[in-house]
């Protein structure tokens, strides 16, 4: 057999939907994890340094901050891990690749495939029958869900800071007065109604806008949520992938063989 045939027979084995999901997931979660810890980061210190002068005022924003990071790490680890479990869950749930490993045992790549099947198959074996990977993929995507909206509000109010700003850099685009456009950290429940300042407004609001630790702060924002927003498309091809395998196994006979 020629190389090239080998391998595009090979490549037919692959479980390329769950190669495509692992592969956004571990995308997503990295730029989710790491753009949003140093993004909470950034905010904790721009209300340290132009909303509130007494510590009290944001001490428990902070102790929500470093919660948050908290959970983006606990949730990097078990992403990482879980979407490992997927990939190797597809490989034994994929009939192409179990005829791959019928014909072509006697070729590197065969063997090689052969190998991994056999680890899969004792995973498989380990962690139960595909649609149970069903049912807890799509109660992580529900629960995924919720963090996609949120990683969205933060967005929100660094938007609507930048607005304001971009309004007190053109006066001529608003007919409001240029001391009255603020930035009130209290509206949005980041601070207690009775921290001073609590806002910025007019002048002092555009040069914050203009620091390049709000610029990075804001575009790390967007980068979480982007990734929170792969992360969420990932484990809807994994629901997809599983689903479609489990349902040809049954029909081919094999879904009491695991």
């Amino acid at each position: 057999m020629g190389l090239l045939e080998c391998c595009a027979r090979c490549l037919i084995g692959a479980p390329f939907a769950s190669l495509v999901a692992t592969a956004l997931c571990f995308f997503g979660v990295a730029l989710f994890c790491g753009c949003g810890h140093e993004a909470l980061t950034g905010t904790e210190d721009l209300i340290e340094t132009y909303f509130s002068k007494n510590f009290q005022d944001y001490e428990y924003l902070i102790d929500v901050i470093h919660g948050f990071q908290y959970f983006i790490y606990g949730t990097a680890a078990f992403f990482f891990l879980y979407g490992a479990l997927l990939l190797a869950e597809g490989f034994y749930t994929t009939g192409a690749v179990r005829q791959i490993f019928g014909d072509y045992r006697t070729t590197i790549c065969g063997r090689g495939l052969h190998s991994w099947q056999r680890v899969c198959q004792c995973l498989g074996k380990w962690l139960g029958h595909p649609d149970k990977f069903v049912g807890i993929t799509y109660v992580l995507t529900i629960i995924w869900l919720l963090v996609f909206a949120c990683s969205a509000v933060p967005v929100y109010i660094y938007f609507n800071t930048w607005t304001t700003c971009q309004s007190i850099a053109n006066p001529t685009k608003t007919s409001a007065s240029i001391g009255t456009l603020c930035a009130d950290a209290r509206m949005y429940g980041v601070l207690p109604w009775n921290a001073f300042p609590g806002k910025v407004c007019g002048s002092n609001l555009l040069s914050i806008c203009k620091t390049s630790e709000f610029q990075m702060t804001f575009h790390l924002f967007i980068a979480a949520f982007v990734g929170a927003a792969a992360t969420l498309v990932s484990l809807l091809t994994y629901i997809i992938a599983a689903t479609y395998n489990f349902a040809v196994l049954k029909l081919m006979g094999r879904g009491t063989k695991f």
